[in-house]
């Protein structure tokens, strides 16, 4: 049954490899920016992005660390992301195999660790923050960026419910308490935290997973019978397209 969770997750993800690897939304934003000022500026001998899905955040290390891995657990995410790779001349980026749970790596691997709209799909996302500090070395740093819920329960609802009838092997989006106390427990210090706001374009946003029309048709029922407040949190449109709150913690192994 372990096991159970990521076969779902790599058959959702897994055919649509390329279409993540071309989308807007993951290719740019301003975390990516934000991201790539602090690599640039550390320029790491070794980073890993775990959860890599269309390597966005991959190529951005490649161009400021000696050597990258992109981790992933699906196969063909990562065959994706190494024919982009090397498209891109990006000599220096290797893939792996991997759930976020079970990283292959020695302890202290990294100097660098990043993830991405990754860590809603974890089984485990304790689990998975422990592994990032594993295989960290002590002082190294890490960015952990992703969808999350403000944690007030009235639109909290309202996102995990949309998320998962869009992606059945959506997890959670956790709230930033919920990843402070998760970094601190599993050895980590948390210093910077951002926030955006990422408009989600709804027909775009459905297609980019493949979700069937039955899905889009739940998720829009929902949006209509929604409370005002939560429609003007989203800032729900007309077409279904909404803003998604982002944030970014970076974060030091200690």
């Amino acid at each position: 049954m372990e096991r159970v969770h990521e076969n779902l997750v790599d058959a959702t993800f897994g055919p649509r490899a390329k279409a993540y690897v071309d989308s807007a939304v993951h290719s740019k934003g301003a975390d990516l920016e934000a991201l790539e000022a602090i690599v640039g500026e550390l320029k790491p001998a070794r980073a890993i992005d775990v959860g890599c899905g269309g390597g966005h955040v991959s190529y951005l290390l490649a161009r400021h660390a000696g050597r990258v891995t992109a981790a992933d657990l699906s196969s063909e995410m990562l065959a994706a992301v190494a024919a982009a790779a090397k498209e891109r001349g990006l000599a220096n980026l290797e893939t792996a195999q991997t759930t976020a749970e079970r990283l292959p790596f020695e302890d202290g691997t990294f100097d660098f660790l990043a993830t991405r709209y990754s860590a809603h799909h974890w089984r485990d996302f304790e689990g998975g923050i422990r592994q990032a500090r594993r295989v960290l070395k002590t002082g190294g740093r890490a960015a952990f960026i992703d969808a999350y819920s403000t944690g007030v329960p009235l639109l909290d609802t309202h996102l995990q419910a949309v998320e998962i009838i869009r992606d059945p092997s959506h997890v959670r989006d956790y709230s930033a308490a919920e990843w402070m106390a998760t970094l601190a427990r599993s050895g980590f210090q948390a210093i910077d935290y951002r926030t955006w706001r990422v408009r989600m374009d709804f027909p775009v946003w459905m297609a980019r997973l493949g979700a069937p029309e039955s899905a889009g048709i739940s998720i829009r029922a929902l949006q209509a019978t929604a409370p005002a407040e939560t429609r003007e949190h989203f800032s729900i449109e007309p077409d279904g397209s909404f803003m998604l709150d982002v944030m970014m913690i970076q974060a030091q192994a200690v």
